[in-house]
Order: C-alpha cells, then sequence, then structure tokens
C-alpha cells in the first residue's frame, strides 16, 4: 500500500512488534481461522512466534462460503499450520433463524464454546480471533461473547486499524492484502426476516456471481424475495451496463430472487446496523 506515509509505515511496524509480543506471553494459541484479512494475518504472525504451539480452526456451515473455506484449507497447507474444521451449524442455535438483533453474539458464543474444546483437547493455553480497531465503532454483539469467554483479541491489543493490517499483510507476502471484506453470509438478513439455509445459498450464490463478474467488493443484502446489490460507487457505471445488468438480473431471478435493486449509497459495512444510527 505506497499511499501509506513513512510515519504511517512506521507505526504499523512498532505496533506489530506490540503483537509479536503479545502473542509470546499467550505461550499457545487457537486462533479462529475465517481466511479473511484479518485472521490470516493474525494466523501467519502468530505461526511465525509460536510455531507449532498454533492451530488454525475454521468452523463449517452453511452461512460460510466453500470458497472461504478452501481458501482457509489451502493457506494453512501452504503454511504448515495444523487446520481444525469445526461443524458450527448456525441454524441449529436455538433463536438464531429468527435473526434477532444479538444473532451475532449467539453465534459467536456456541462457535468459541466449540473452540475452546479444541483448545483444551490439544493443551493450548488461549484462544484468539481476528477483531481489529475498526470493530469498535459499529454494531457488534458478537465482541460481548468474545469477552464474556476470554477470548484474545490481539489485533486490537496492538491497536491495529484494517489499512495498518492491509499493509503489513503485504509486507508479509500474504495473498489476503487486497483481498475484499467478507462477513457471515447471515449479516445480509435485515433483522428479525426468518434465515434459511434456502435464502443463504441465494445469497451466497448471488455473490459469487458478482465476484465472477469482475466486481472487487460486494454484499447481496436480502430482504424477502427482493436483492439490494451493494458495490463500490467506481463500479456503478458497470453494475447497470446493459449486458452485465440484464446477466446479473436474469441469474438472481434464477437463484429464487423476485426484485433486484442496487443500493445508491454503495459497499458499506454494517448497512443492515444503520437502524441503530
Amino acid at each position: 500500500m505506497s499511499d501509506f506515509s513513512v510515519i504511517e509505515q512506521q507505526n504499523a511496524e512498532e505496533k506489530l512488534e506490540k503483537l509479536k509480543e503479545y502473542l509470546r506471553n499467550l505461550h499457545s494459541v487457537a486462533v479462529a481461522f475465517s481466511s479473511g484479512v484479518d485472521s490470516t494475518f493474525l494466523l501467519k504472525v502468530a505461526h511465525d512466534v509460536l510455531g507449532d504451539k498454533v492451530i488454525a480452526v475454521t468452523a463449517e456451515s452453511c452461512s460460510f462460503p466453500k470458497r472461504e473455506l478452501n481458501e482457509a484449507k489451502e493457506f494453512c497447507r501452504k503454511e504448515q499450520i495444523q487446520h481444525i474444521i469445526c461443524k458450527s451449524e448456525e441454524l441449529e442455535i436455538e433463536g438464531f433463524c429468527q435473526n434477532p438483533k444479538n444473532r451475532c453474539y449467539l453465534c459467536k458464543k456456541e462457535l468459541f464454546q466449540k473452540i475452546q474444546e479444541i483448545a483444551k483437547e490439544y493443551d493450548l493455553e488461549n484462544i484468539a480471533e481476528g477483531s481489529n480497531m475498526d470493530d469498535n465503532g459499529d454494531y457488534r454483539p458478537g465482541l460481548q461473547a468474545v469477552a464474556e469467554l476470554g477470548i484474545k483479541s490481539p489485533l486490537r491489543y496492538a491497536e491495529l486499524s484494517k489499512a495498518e493490517i492491509r499493509y503489513l499483510s503485504q509486507k508479509l507476502g500474504l495473498p489476503t492484502w487486497d483481498k475484499q471484506s467478507f462477513a457471515c453470509l447471515s449479516s445480509r438478513f435485515v433483522y428479525g426476516e426468518t434465515i434459511s439455509e434456502e435464502k443463504l445459498k441465494m445469497v451466497d450464490q448471488a455473490e459469487q456471481l458478482l465476484l465472477d463478474l469482475g466486481f472487487h467488493q460486494v454484499r447481496v443484502r436480502i430482504h424477502d424475495k427482493m436483492a439490494r446489490i451493494e458495490v463500490m460507487p467506481e463500479e456503478f457505471s458497470k453494475l447497470i451496463e446493459k449486458e452485465c445488468r440484464e446477466q446479473i438480473v436474469n441469474k438472481l431471478k434464477e437463484y429464487g430472487f423476485t426484485y433486484v435493486s442496487m443500493d445508491l449509497a454503495g459497499y458499506r459495512t454494517g448497512s443492515m446496523n444503520e437502524i441503530f444510527s
């Protein structure tokens, strides 16, 4: 990220050293690994510092796209990191399908309890997750579960921002340094709307189509059977080109959507949380 000033680069490097020292003091750790920008960076640095005292744990569920699971497997294989796939089906959690405002709390609590069991089995002292300083501002009920269960947040401890993580990831040669931000597919549902495996598949297929068409950062929010597409403003013109637009509409209707709309505000994280603003 060449747009980082010298001072910004120095600050990021200092925070990296702070992160490494923190991880050394954990002695051994199971990292909740989603193959996203943050957890990939955390896992890489943890493994560099602690070696085989680190394992990666990835949850497999219908709200986690296969492409992300495959990327997680490939990264751990390449880096020779022990990788545990944990079955964690959110739809089986009581109350989750009704999509309450604390949905993320229910999911994270169940997942981290499973990772705690895995950490105990492998005699690991700590569990770490990849939230960063940018996560402090949005509505994040999942962080309540992190606090309650004593899960470590090394990136927040080191006060690393998303931009700094991308910069340091590029320096480390990580393929995720410019990867699009991703969140659980359940976050595409408006609160109170029932989450089902069928609708999760619709969203997954729609977002995969947009990625295959070359859009970099996408969200397909679902409102009953209506798709609300978010892309970066600089890609608006591509989205409404006749051939591209018609292909998207036709495919999304094949997937089960009745209406296909474009969000003129563009891509932004947590747009379903704007009702709390």
